[in-house]
């Protein structure tokens, strides 16, 4: 889903840890629900919900984005 963009924002210098998947509800359940999907690519640690090790906020956005951080 958002894997590409993920490694692309690495390779430029950016850390996971500084990203932050905005994502709509419909891409979060959609993300939930892919069966493709490595178990081991999704995390629900301390009530928070990561994908590939960037923390997801969902709903609040019309559209789905990676924001890469400062």
């Amino acid at each position: 889903m958002f894997r590409s963009q993920i490694e692309a924002a690495e390779a430029e210098g950016v850390r996971r840890d500084d990203m932050t998947l905005r994502l709509t509800l419909n891409d979060v359940i959609a993300l939930k629900r892919d069966r493709d999907l490595p178990v081991a690519d999704i995390s629900f640690v301390g009530g928070v919900m990561r994908y590939l090790g960037v923390k997801i906020e969902q709903g609040g956005v019309a559209e789905s984005v990676l924001d890469r951080g400062a």
